[in-house]
């Protein structure tokens, strides 16, 4: 019994045949024009990245497709660009601050130091005149 039912099973499997999909003349069209569209931008366009010449730091992100420009505009290299810039204004904020701060120390430090000197040097001479 269960050899006939995997035999049946099988059987059946085999007649089920994937119909081939047909595929109109205007789906055609549309597909070969978008394929033709994309098919011209190049990686330059997709992803612009700035040059280094460049001192304003304008970055043209629009990617052009033929002589049409997109919808949408890829802000992506210039969001990461801004949030580094801001990241190294920061960072030499922090750095700058550090060595104010290092410095006072310092002189905080060189007060306490000839403080110190000072102490030590009347407490000598008080016990030179003792003797």
């Amino acid at each position: 019994d269960e050899v006939r039912a995997l035999a049946s099973m099988m059987e059946k499997q085999a007649r089920i045949v994937v119909k081939p999909k047909e595929v109109s003349q205007e789906e055609k069209q549309r597909k070969a024009a978008l394929l033709a569209q994309y098919a011209n931008v190049t990686d330059e366009e997709e992803y612009p990245f700035p040059d280094p010449d460049e001192q304003d730091g304008s970055i043209a992100t629009a990617i052009n497709i033929g002589s049409e420009k997109s919808l949408f505009r890829n802000t992506n290299v210039e969001d990461v660009l801004n949030a580094r810039k801001l990241e190294r204004e920061l960072l030499r904020d922090e750095f700058q601050k550090k060595k104010e701060q290092d410095k006072l120390q310092r002189e905080k430090d060189k007060l306490a130091k000839q403080e110190r000197k000072e102490k030590e040097k009347k407490r000598t001479q008080k016990g030179e005149r003792k003797r």
